[in-house]
């Protein structure tokens, strides 16, 4: 499991970017991979998973 903090964002939109602690790089979050609500500036943990596009952020959950 990785960590980081939500970068930002867009509940209407459904997606955003999480900063991820160990590489400081933005990883892509789309509500579909959200286990909690998650809003800007919050502490995450979560999994990377590669697809078509790129790395994204899946399985994401706050951290306690």
């Amino acid at each position: 499991m990785e960590t980081g903090t939500v970068k930002f964002f867009n509940e209407k939109k459904g997606y955003g970017f999480i900063v991820e602690d160990k590489s400081e790089k933005d990883v892509f979050v789309h509500h579909t991979g959200l286990i909690d609500p998650i809003a800007n500036n919050d502490r995450v943990i979560f999994e990377v998973a590669e697809d078509e596009r790129g790395k994204k952020a899946v399985n994401v959950k706050k951290e306690e």
